[in-house]
């Protein structure tokens, strides 16, 4: 089954969707963000997660990422996308953007990172050379030439702290470092679901440019308008690899 982890500006799936049930929020791990919702979305089954919970009102630094990856994997979930808004780091990263990204660079700090950390399993070492699926970023990439959604089917997140921006210098370095676009939610989320063996995969929409790229200040409704206005694009890439998923 593929599940939809919906990021800023995604907290539901419309009046298409169609709930059969949803799992509580007790995990071992504490509880979820929100229910998980399982149903019909048009001729789709899924299951869909918003990551900040109902109103939006779960900060980055204080998801519980660990409950969230367990419960969907506890359902019987192999495929996740994950949608993420981001700034623009590079050239070809302005507002409006669709990225599907490759790599990963943690800047985050505090948070629990793994599920095998209590002493209760043995150490475990996961293979994080590249931390997406290639199978699952390569079907959003497939149904972004079949619908004519341009995508940058390739970039470098990196994953801030948050819940505050970054500022000019933060993004000078990460530039430097190799990074097209920021977010606050990448990490340790694409790690955890690669510890439990799930197909993992970024859909992330860039909402703005990032601290000192533009001689102004960020805006806030500047970035609520794009996201907004991205989101529709994002839905009909969820659709249409939704359903190659389950062919």
């Amino acid at each position: 089954m593929l599940a939809i982890i919906g990021g800023s500006g995604l907290y539901s799936l419309g009046d298409e969707f169609k709930l059969e049930q949803q799992a509580p929020r007790a995990t071992p791990f504490g509880d979820t963000s929100a229910d998980i919702l399982q149903g019909r979305w048009h001729d789709v089954t899924l299951a869909f997660l918003p990551r900040h919970g109902p109103g939006h009102k779960i900060p980055p630094h204080r998801i519980n990422y660990r409950a969230n990856i367990w419960a969907l994997e506890n359902l019987g979930v192999r495929h996740i996308i994950a949608v993420n808004a981001v700034g623009g780091i590079s050239a070809e990263m302005p507002p409006l953007t669709l990225a599907v990204p490759d790599q990963i660079i943690d800047y985050s700090s505090g948070r629990e990172q793994s599920f095998f950390e209590d002493g209760d399993e043995a150490v475990t070492h996961i293979d994080f050379s590249w931390p997406y699926s290639a199978q699952l970023r390569g079907i959003v990439t497939e149904v972004g030439l079949q619908i004519g959604q341009p995508l940058v089917a390739a970039a470098t997140y990196g994953a801030s702290n948050g819940p505050r921006l970054e500022t000019a210098a933060e993004i000078k370095r990460m530039r430097a470092d190799g990074c097209n676009i920021v977010g606050m939610t990448g990490m340790p989320e694409a790690a955890l679901a690669r510890e439990l063996n799930l197909e993992y995969a970024c859909l992330a929409l860039v909402v703005n440019w990032a601290a000192g790229i533009e001689d102004r200040p960020i805006s806030m409704q500047e970035i609520m308008a794009n996201m907004e206005q991205g989101m529709q694009n994002i839905k009909s890439l969820l659709l249409g690899a939704a359903r190659l998923i389950q062919q």
